[in-house]
């Protein structure tokens, strides 16, 4: 007898189902497919009722067995944080190197026989003056890559770290600002406009994402997804052609 073919995550419906390994930062593993894009798949947590959206290159292989709950495989140990989940560092600790044990003493030690005599040359005026010299040149590169260590160390202190804006946001022309708030979490700023007449727009912040979400139609309490801007007002993302174009034209507020 054939083995059962396992489901795709589409074809759960409203199963429940566990990842594996779970994900970090959320207590209690027992998931609800919702819906999907073809990047993402939107879960729901049955228990705390938390909508999250876990890209498809993380997810792995359904179980063949359902009992008592169906596994599905998770490709990276996830982690949930800031509202998004993200592929989880575990830090290392490097352990010093082990001391080598002193070699073992032969059982019979050699008989101790007196040293050679070897003449010794004092060193003249000049040569001396040369082994000074050498001295002072060592010492003076060491203290210059103490220096250069020093400066390379205070400078790594202040690195600033720039978002990467991926342009495949998932978003469409369905999706409003629940849509964006449950993806995204709630905006830092939230601004509002009437241009060209009846048309609506609204603006919402993401400056950790380095992201501008733009929301547009003709009723304020109806409006839907457009396009986004980055930190320097540049088109990143929009639903068609014509949105880019309009995006284009639209000037920061």
């Amino acid at each position: 007898m054939a083995a059962p073919v396992p489901p795709s995550l589409e074809q759960l419906g409203d199963r429940p189902f566990s990842f594996y390994p779970a994900i970090l930062g959320v207590d209690h593993n027992e998931w609800a497919f919702r819906r999907a894009t073809w990047s993402e798949m939107l879960v729901v947590n049955r228990t705390t009722k938390q909508e999250v959206w876990i890209p498809r290159r993380f997810i792995g292989e359904v179980s063949r067995i359902d009992e008592p709950v169906v596994i599905i495989g998770l490709n990276k140990e996830l982690e949930y944080k800031g509202g998004m989940v993200m592929p989880h560092e575990r830090r290392v600790i490097e352990m010093a190197p082990a001391v080598k044990p002193a070699p073992k003493q032969a059982e019979a030690a050699p008989v101790p026989r007196p040293a050679p005599v070897v003449g010794i040359r004092l060193e003249d005026g000049a040569e001396s003056r040369v082994g000074k010299m050498l001295m002072v040149a060592i010492a003076a590169g060491i203290l210059l890559c103490v220096a250069v260590v020093a400066v390379l160390s205070w400078g790594s202190r202040r690195v600033v770290y720039q978002p990467v804006i991926q342009r495949d946001l998932g978003f469409t022309a369905n999706d409003d600002y629940f849509s964006v708030v449950n993806r995204l979490g709630t905006p830092a700023e939230d601004k509002w406009r009437s241009e060209l007449g009846e048309m609506q727009y609204r603006r919402l912040s993401y400056p950790r994402e380095g992201l501008s979400i733009i929301l547009m139609g003709s009723d304020r309490k109806d409006l839907h997804y457009v396009g986004a801007m980055d930190k320097d007002w540049h088109v990143v993302h929009s639903t068609d052609r014509n949105t880019g174009f309009m995006l284009r034209t639209l000037k920061r507020f």
